[in-house]
């Protein structure tokens, strides 16, 4: 298994929950502070692509950021370039923990889609 990398808001009890599975389950990663240091757009762009998921998924809908500048009516009408610099911009926009490696990417944490992606 090679290392991969998560990033993670230390404040966030998801991703408390999270580094305890990895740490439990013996996965190696290298944790990155999304709020000091987010992913750039381009590394985004090739999560998104990697993930398969719709890239509304990559928000934190139930973040601050989200509501305050009112993105659940927003998104809708947004082009995927505006999604993408949206999340380049605010690290509290990205859904998380957001993890990466071998290809694989998952966003937020369930366990049943950890055990698929990570063991």
């Amino acid at each position: 298994m090679t290392e991969v990398t998560a990033y993670l808001y230390n404040k966030c009890g998801t991703c408390r929950k999270a580094k305890k599975w990895m740490d439990e389950n013996g996965i190696t990663y290298r944790e990155i502070p999304i709020v000091d240091e987010p992913p750039t757009k381009e590394q985004l762009r090739t999560y998104w692509q990697q993930s398969g998921l719709d890239l509304r998924k990559f928000f934190n809908t139930s973040g601050q950021s989200y509501r305050e500048r009112g993105l659940k009516d927003r998104l809708k009408d947004m082009s995927e370039e505006e999604m993408l610099d949206l999340l380049a911009s605010d690290g509290k926009l990205i859904k998380r923990p957001l993890i990466i490696g071998n290809g694989k990417v998952t966003v937020g944490f369930k366990e049943d889609e950890m055990e698929q992606a990570w063991k």
